[in-house]
């Protein structure tokens, strides 16, 4: 069985984080958390997910579908 592998970034200047699911053409589209964007491909499909704004966040837990 072939490992999932994520990719992980953190920006601390930019106060961003990013998580690629699969490393595929695709783009960001706003999800219904303000600080949440997807990045899917042409068909819909999730391939990962951004965080902006991740120091205001540390008062409670961030729950959002993608």
């Amino acid at each position: 069985m072939a490992e999932k592998r994520l990719k992980i970034w953190f920006d601390k200047e930019g106060d961003y984080l990013e998580v690629i699911f699969e490393q595929r053409p695709g783009y960001f589209r706003e999800t219904s958390n303000p600080h949440v964007m997807e990045k899917v491909d042409e068909k819909g499909n999730v391939l990962g997910f951004s965080v902006m704004r991740v120091s205001a966040l540390h008062d409670v837990p961030m729950e959002v579908a993608l």
